[in-house]
């Protein structure tokens, strides 16, 4: 597999210290998963409610913060040729970018008795999986979704543990 180019920023309102190469290693355990060989590039962004609530109200139309948004790079294959992107000649895959609140996953992590580490995971794991194509609009969709997002999480928590 072809390192993917993971561009990681924090927003430094927020003042805390998250490790990126934990983050990184979570993305790449997605990778793995789906099994992504090709080149591939990301960008992923930890800020605070105001700046996701502003996004959602602009992308979704729904004016209230949420814990994760993802927003997938459409690209140009044959049988679309109406989409308005095409491949970067540089062959990398741009996916997207993933957008996570931070003061979500600390509410989030307090409302399930579990880790803002644990929380985080989950909503980069269900982030990149949105960039991947995974969606949950619809109930078979959902439990596809869920299923991968737990079988992600247990081989991370078995790689940790390893450690």
């Amino acid at each position: 597999m072809t390192t993917p180019q993971i561009n990681i920023s924090i927003n430094q309102k927020l003042r805390v210290s998250l490790d990126k190469s934990w983050i990184r290693s979570i993305v790449l355990e997605v990778f793995k998963d789906e099994g992504i060989v090709t080149p591939v590039e990301i960008g992923l962004v930890v800020t605070d409610n105001e700046t996701v609530q502003e996004l959602n109200r602009t992308y979704r139309d729904v004016d209230e913060p949420t814990d994760v948004l993802a927003f997938h790079m459409p690209f140009y294959n044959e049988q679309e040729p109406e989409l308005p992107f095409v491949n970067p000649p540089d062959g990398v895959l741009h996916l997207g970018e993933v957008m996570i609140s931070y003061p979500k996953a600390v509410q989030q992590a307090q409302e399930h008795s579990h880790s803002i580490a644990r929380e985080l995971a989950l909503l980069i794991i269900h982030g990149v999986l949105h960039l991947l194509g995974y969606n949950h609009e619809e109930p078979g969709e959902e439990q596809r979704m869920r299923a991968k997002e737990k079988e992600i999480m247990r081989k991370l928590y078995t790689a940790w543990s390893d450690k």
